[in-house]
């Protein structure tokens, strides 16, 4: 019975971890140099070195918290890398500085009011680095004594030698300090630090003193110095919580378990003024600061002219985030109204954006994505398939192409063969087609489809 077992607990890890490439996962940042100059293939990145040095200012910009409530536009055609550009800022930023992804279709089927959906977005973009002084107690353990008094008495009592290179001091243990070490396994020869407001035990390592103690050592050991000076510290502590946290911990009805449960609910504004106060409160007081961070929202001519109307007001906020929009429209309605305009978004919130176009790639380019791709998808293709494949992403799109990758090492795997060659590629183009098959197809054969009038019209002869 064993032998099944193992073999479909083989099978579901290789799933997971296919399923776990995305279409973006190959992203790592912008690939510029310090100069903010593109490099020609980096982090993922390939082409596109206009939009990526504009990207690269805005974020430096943004990195020095000299930017906030600025408004970006990546404005292309489709398939030319606008959200590869937004994945590769939030990747560049860092894990410290907030970044929110939405997709503007997002909030029309949100249980709350779309200007709520985006009020929330935003504030999930703005960070608040808290700083607070803890006192802290530092310490190489000496020796740890723990007295059971006799009688069958529960409370226990205890004492804790602890050292630096300069001094040292026994403490006196209570109950749950106690319990608080032996929790963490602490024992002689550990450098450990214990929070004095909290009495949180961290355990920093092994003292390099007993680093030939060959009993008390794990594979995953570390080795530390015995610190030096007093035992008791001040240390600053350093934390970053974004706005919307802070609003959904403070919103009586929901609590912070709102917080895993996803279920946020609507926020009371009242809630959001009093956290605002204390917030630039705190600023005053040198308590905090604010980390502006970024909100993308994708496919944004998606959204209608209340939601416009409303990032025009929202962007004048003291503490808005950078926001970065793409869209891949022309000229067309902006939803909810009659009216016309570039990109399907109002003239007067296009005056606020700085806008960065993204050009279509040269087949060059497409090789080099697709060979990324490959190596991404852990696929084995020889040189003349990687042409073929080039050539179909030149006269289709690229997304068609990269779609191809996958199959084709199914089919591959199906005939037992190590490597993707011509042959795989020709099958699944044949067994997939691209967009301009599947209209020729709708023209040729449009008396057998439904609702078939116009369609040579909307969808071209060619």
């Amino acid at each position: 019975m064993a032998g099944p077992d193992v073999k479909v607990n083989a099978e579901i890890r290789d799933l997971t971890r296919i399923e776990r490439i995305g279409a973006h996962s190959h992203i790592r940042g912008l690939g510029l140099d310090d100069a903010l100059e593109a490099r020609a293939v980096s982090q993922g990145m390939v082409g596109q070195t206009k939009a990526r040095k504009a990207a690269g200012v805005i974020l430096k910009m943004i990195q020095d918290g000299k930017i906030a409530g600025r408004g970006v536009l990546l404005a292309g055609q489709p398939g030319t890398g606008k959200t590869a550009i937004a994945m590769g800022m939030a990747k560049a930023l860092g894990e410290e500085t907030p970044f929110a992804m939405m997709a503007a279709s997002e909030i029309f089927s949100l249980e709350m009011s779309k200007t709520e959906a985006l009020t929330q977005a935003f504030r999930k973009a703005i960070g608040v680095r808290i700083k607070e002084e803890t006192e802290i107690i530092e310490g190489e353990v000496v020796e740890v004594e723990v007295d059971r008094p006799e009688g069958g008495s529960v409370s226990k009592t205890g004492k804790l030698t602890l050292k630096t290179t300069e001094m040292e001091t026994i403490y006196d243990l209570g109950q749950k300090m106690i319990e608080a070490l032996a929790r963490e396994k602490v024992q002689a020869g550990d450098v450990i630090a214990i929070d004095k407001a909290s009495g949180k035990i961290t355990k920093l390592g092994r003292s390099f003193a007993r680093s030939r103690d060959y009993d008390a050592m794990g594979p995953s050991t570390k080795f530390v110095q015995c610190p030096e000076g007093e035992l008791q510290k001040r240390k600053e502590v350093v934390h970053v919580v974004t706005l919307h946290e802070i609003d959904v911990i403070n919103s009586r009805t929901q609590g912070f378990l709102a917080l895993f449960s996803g279920d946020t609910g609507e926020i009371r504004p009242e809630v959001r003024e009093q956290i605002d106060a204390k917030v630039a409160e705190w600023r005053e007081e040198g308590k905090a600061e604010i980390v502006p961070g970024v909100i993308f929202i994708d496919e944004v001519h998606m959204l209608d002219i209340e939601c416009f109307s409303f990032l025009n007001r929202a962007l004048e906020n003291d503490m808005a985030p950078v926001l970065v929009v793409a869209t891949n429209r022309g000229i067309t309605k902006i939803r909810g109204t009659n009216y016309r305009s570039p990109h399907g978004i109002p003239i007067d919130l296009l005056d606020r954006l700085l806008i960065i176009s993204t050009d279509p790639y040269s087949e060059r380019e497409m090789r080099l994505i697709l060979d990324i791709r490959c190596e991404e998808e852990d696929v084995e293709m020889t040189d003349d398939a990687r042409e073929l494949l080039t050539k179909i992403a030149h006269e289709t799109s690229l997304r068609y192409a990269i779609q191809l990758i996958t199959a084709a090492s199914m089919v591959c795997l199906r005939r037992k063969g190590a490597e993707v060659d011509i042959d795989d590629i020709s099958r699944v183009y044949s067994l997939f087609v691209d967009v301009k098959r599947s209209t020729q197809y709708l023209i040729e054969y449009q008396e057998q489809f439904m609702f078939n009038e116009g369609v040579r019209a909307d969808l071209g002869a060619d």
